[in-house]
């Protein structure tokens, strides 16, 4: 499979960004971010909660076919522009990483293109490293091919 996502990591920073362009619409890509039903299917996670404003919180949770818990993570929106961006943080419970601050920049390239640029600080070099050295790559291109195939049926 093709690798679309693209990590810019550069050495000695806190930070990455991560760059993916759709052949999507701007509002249909955004949407992917917005609506608990669809974000739940590309991510292939329950939505607890989706609170799409500024201050506004998220929780995420995936259980194995047993219905362990295996993943849950939670946040606070600290900005909500639709079609535009979405600041948040992110914060796993179960793993030892601290939280990090996300930002998601939605562009408009054509009618129907768009691009996701996402810029992730972490609280350390540290925490970075240790997450790039995860299949962090590998599952975000999974991710978002998931999400452009579920998106596309909605055109």
């Amino acid at each position: 499979m093709e690798k679309k996502t693209k990590i810019h990591a550069e050495d000695d920073r806190h930070d990455l960004v991560i760059t993916r362009e759709f052949d999507l619409p701007v509002e249909l890509l955004f949407k992917a971010y917005e609506d608990p039903e669809i974000l739940a299917q590309w991510m292939g996670t329950k939505v607890l909660k989706l609170e799409n404003k500024k201050y506004g919180g998220w929780e995420f949770e995936t259980s194995d076919a047993n219905g362990n818990v295996v993943f849950k993570a939670n946040g606070v929106i600290h900005d909500f522009v639709p079609n535009q961006k979405i600041v948040r943080t992110f914060e796993m419970e179960n793993i030892n990483f601290a939280p990090q601050l996300e930002f998601l920049e939605f562009e408009k390239l054509t009618d129907d293109t768009s691009k996701l640029t996402m810029q992730i600080i972490y609280k350390s070099i540290e925490h970075r490293t240790t997450q790039l050295k995860l299949p962090f790559a590998q599952g975000l291109n999974m991710a978002h091919s998931r999400l452009e195939e579920i998106v596309t049926k909605l055109k």
